[in-house]
Order: structure tokens, then sequence, then C-alpha cells
């Protein structure tokens, strides 16, 4: 089987490995990662916990345009590298209370259709990005909307 190639956007400063995938770095539309030939239809936002704070502080209205780009891909997601529960106990600087940043995430859901996904660790944040890369790629190229067709 052939992997997709990984696309990584020039702007990341210390980009995921994708050990077993060939990997392109190329400015995105949108998103931090996507796959080759699908990058107006599949991305990755890549956040860490205290990015994703000053995102939704400091940076929110540029963001929210990232979301509303991303929102007309097929298949987007927003992948941090940390625990939810660090969120909830308040556990970042920022003055911002933890319902609020919570509340944030199930917007990006219900207004957007955009999750927020906690990977816990960055190397579990490179597994999951490499898992929903591989499979948003087979599942936008296979020509049946069958879900008892799809591997």
């Amino acid at each position: 089987m052939t992997h997709p190639t990984i696309v990584i956007d020039t702007r990341e400063q210390r980009p995921w490995t994708f050990a077993d995938h060939p990997t392109v770095h190329r400015a995105l539309p949108a998103g931090d990662y996507s796959v080759d030939g699908l990058e107006h239809r599949v991305a990755i936002e890549r956040k860490s916990i205290a990015d994703l704070v000053s995102t939704l502080t400091a940076g929110r209205e540029r963001f929210e345009r990232e979301l509303q780009k991303l929102a007309d891909y097929e298949r987007a997601i927003i992948i941090v590298e940390g625990d939810l529960e660090d969120v909830i106990a308040g556990r970042y600087r920022s003055k911002v209370p933890p319902q609020c940043l919570v509340g944030s995430f199930g917007s990006f859901f219900a207004q957007w259709g955009i999750a927020t996904v906690f990977a816990g660790s960055v190397r579990n944040a490179q597994i999951l990005a490499r898992s929903f890369l591989v499979k948003a790629a087979k599942y936008i190229a296979l020509p049946t909307t069958d879900p008892a067709a799809l591997p």
C-alpha cells in the first residue's frame, strides 16, 4: 500500500515527524498539516496548551478566521499536545477561567464542525495526526459513500 505524502506547513517551527511517511514542506492555505493533493480538503491545526490559551485570548479573531476557512474542508481537526484535565484545572498561564476555554472547544465543534482533540503528549499527537491524515485521505479518495464498504 502506498502511503500518502504528508504536507507540513512551512510556518511549523518544530514539525512533527512521520517516519513511515514521505513528507514535504510547503505553505498551506489553512492548518498546519495536510495530505498532498488534498490541501484544500483535509487539515490539522496543531496546538500546545500554551499556544491554545494564547490563541483563544490575544489571537482569537485571527484563529476564528482560520476556523472559518477550515469549516469548508471535508475533514479538519484541532489536535492539542496536552490534557484537557490541565485546562480544567487551570494549569496554564492566563487569567481566563477554564470554563471559558472549555466553552470555546464546544463552540468550535457546534459552529464550525471542528473537533478539539486532546492527545496528551507530543508523541500521542503525532500518532493521532498520522492516523487522521491517512484515514481522511483514504475516505476522501474512495468512490463510495456506503459506510459498509469502507475499510
